[in-house]
């Protein structure tokens, strides 16, 4: 029930937000575009360093890096349109005294066609594909003696179809899917065995042996929802936004997944900018873990929690 309370205060508070400066309610001239096709490429670069010398307040020195680099190629035309999109980023943290550290991680592949027979209308029949996976193994520092983490572990797939309503759907769009194909991978034996990200664990002896190994994948069918928007809220000040929630219809339906992102992306020059992102997801799949309470060094497994990550970075982007 606190699920469908939140997920419910997502909606709402995207909705309420998006409409008041969506195109819906401008009038503006529309011109008659014909087919195009357009290809975007942006490479970023953001730094933070902090030294200190016989600074009698103290301090730890510090130095942290995220790369990054997005690719889209889109088409469209009176009735068609098809977006794809590759975004990646690798960030990694260092201060003095202690091992380099990641902070960012991803692998966002998306693809989305969509059709309408009516050039008037803001309805599109719709298909959607998206992959998410990251570069390099996780860990739950300062224990970098097990990885909890890796490439393809997790690795997520999405797939269906259903209805987008928005007159322009890089800027605003509802999409409503109600079957959704969702596949989560775990290639990696010891986190399949381990059963991490809801794939079905592995057989046990009394000792401790593996007598069936576990899963290294699992595929789900829900309804997937999602809303998007992005507006200049100021000048040189563009707001994006994309929500998105999934309940899957076999296995507990009516746990929903949440995945949501605000960004802020500040415009000092054509090539210095500054980005604050709020990223919130939960998924009931995903369970975290406490210290034990009976074996020193090792870990527990607890439920599900809210997942949040901030980032506030001013570094350099090139678009090409």
């Amino acid at each position: 029930m606190k699920n469908i309370f939140f997920i419910l205060f997502c909606l709402l508070f995207n909705v309420a937000i998006a409409q008041p400066d969506s195109l819906f309610l401008k009038n503006k001239e529309e011109k008659e575009k014909g087919p195009e096709w357009i290809q975007k490429n942006k490479f970023s670069i953001d730094l933070n360093e902090v030294t200190f010398v016989n600074w009698n307040a103290g301090g730890s020195n510090s130095i942290s890096a995220l790369v990054g680099y997005q690719f889209s190629y889109n088409y469209s035309d009176k009735y068609f349109f098809w977006k794809n999109s590759l975004v990646a980023g690798y960030g990694v943290n260092g201060q003095q005294g202690r091992e380099a550290r990641k902070t960012t991680d991803v692998i966002d592949v998306n693809s989305n066609f969509g059709f309408s027979p009516n050039e008037k209308s803001n309805w599109f029949y719709s298909a959607r594909f998206n992959f998410k996976t990251q570069f390099a193994e996780g860990y739950q520092y300062p224990n970098t003696s097990r990885p909890i983490s890796k490439f393809m572990a997790p690795g997520y797939l999405f797939f269906g179809g259903g209805m987008e309503y928005g007159r322009n759907i890089d800027e605003l769009s509802l999409y409503l899917s109600p079957i959704t194909l969702k596949a989560t991978f775990v290639l990696d034996d010891n986190l399949a065995n381990a059963g991490k990200f809801g794939v079905t664990p592995a057989v046990l002896d009394v000792d401790g042996n593996v007598i069936i190994p576990g899963e290294h994948s699992r595929t789900e069918a829900g309804i997937l929802i999602t809303n998007s928007y992005q507006m200049e809220i100021a000048q040189n000040i563009i707001a994006k936004n994309l929500v998105s929630v999934y309940s899957d219809y076999i296995n507990n339906f009516g746990n929903i997944d949440v995945d949501w992102q605000m960004n802020l992306n500040f415009k000092v020059n054509s090539f210095v900018r500054a980005t604050l992102e709020s990223h919130l997801k939960y998924d009931d799949d995903v369970k975290t873990t406490v210290p034990s309470a009976t074996v020193e060094g090792e870990f527990d497994e607890a439920g599900a929690k809210v997942q949040w990550k901030q980032f506030l970075g001013i570094g350099f982007a090139v678009d090409f």
